[in-house]
């Protein structure tokens, strides 16, 4: 019997996912999605594997990229409840949603500014400014984006998440911050949960504690951010439909079906987020459903990290980069001083 043609690109992504959790295990400093996306990224630049995973691993690839992603960031809701939101109190959550949709918008138009093409400007605001590479493949669902703009942005956040495990600890006493204080800048300016946990931990529990609470919130703002650029996305088709194609102002947008204003995965966040709320689960069953959403992310990744051509990129990638670690100082600016405000 002929095995489905998807097989073989999802064994390799798994495979991936099992060199990526070794990695980690070596260098704990290094999370584990981290280094999945890296390993993905070195597999693209190889020229005899880019012939593979552009034919043979091609429908695999792209599965996991797209569905395990998407699998991936509704069992993320479980990680949060309503009840460690509110035990934030109300000036922690408005600070998490102000910083985040400041950097949303700053980012967004930087990115136009510099004229970043196709969906690359909403994607690098999206990663950067909620939760790194899980919000670049959820906005990229909404925005109908290409695999070559979603490859830039992932490879940002990536880039900055990474620098900020080593970056971040080395400012936390000369910036006279408790563990406390320490956990909350991490929480709000870190991109990648995994990343999240690699930098806040080196000042210990309390500080580990603060950073994932805060993150995991910040994480429940992809969902209404998704909402808005839905709804934007399916004005946007209406208005163009009504000029048809040989009005001046017509712009020529994908071929597919109008996006849903809010995508059904995201949905399916919110309610795992409403289960991990109002229903008593055992130890055993996040346990399990954590492993298996680490699991399918670092696949995702490691699939989205292979579609990363550093040759590509070099030739438009300069003005990225330059949106990218604007995005990571003003988000890390802004939250360092919700932090002192906070105190």
């Amino acid at each position: 019997m002929k095995s489905p043609g998807w097989l073989p690109g999802i064994l390799v992504a798994g495979v991936a996912a099992a060199v990526a959790f070794g990695v980690h295990l070596l260098l704990p400093a290094v999370p584990m999605l981290t280094a999945a996306v890296g390993l993905g990224m070195i597999a693209g630049q190889i020229p005899a594997a880019q012939r593979i995973l552009d034919r043979l691993l091609k429908p695999g690839i792209a599965l996991a990229a797209r569905r395990l992603l998407r699998i991936g960031i509704v069992l993320l809701g479980l990680k949060l409840s309503l009840v460690d939101i509110a035990g934030l109190g109300w000036e922690t959550i408005l600070v998490i949603v102000l910083v985040v949709g400041f950097t949303f918008a700053a980012t967004l138009l930087l990115g136009r500014l510099l004229r970043l093409p196709g969906t690359q400007p909403i994607l690098i605001a999206a990663g950067f400014s909620i939760c790194g590479a899980s919000a670049v493949g959820a906005m990229a669902a909404v925005t109908r984006s290409k695999d070559e703009d979603t490859a830039t942005p992932i490879a940002l956040v990536t880039l900055c998440g990474t620098l900020a495990i080593f970056v971040l600890p080395v400012l936390r006493f000369p910036l006279g911050l408790s563990d406390a204080d320490f956990g909350l800048w991490v929480g709000l300016s870190v991109h990648d949960v995994g990343q999240v946990v690699a930098t806040a931990q080196i000042a210990g529990p309390v500080a580990l504690a603060a950073a994932v609470v805060v993150k995991l919130t910040r994480v429940l703002t992809l969902a209404p951010m998704v909402a808005i650029v839905g709804l934007v996305e399916r004005r946007a088709d209406a208005r163009n439909a009504a000029l048809g194609a040989g009005h001046p102002d017509y712009i020529e947008r994908p071929a597919a079906k109008r996006p849903p204003i809010v995508p059904l995965f995201i949905v399916g966040f919110l309610a795992a987020v409403l289960v991990r709320t109002v229903v008593p689960l055992p130890e055993v069953a996040l346990g399990v459903a954590d492993t298996a959403q680490t699991v399918l992310l670092a696949m995702a990744l490691f699939a989205l990290g292979t579609n990363i051509r550093f040759r590509t990129l070099a030739r438009t990638g300069w003005r990225a980069l330059i949106v990218g670690l604007t995005s990571w100082a003003l988000i890390a600016s802004l939250s360092l001083v919700a932090v002192w405000l906070l105190r």
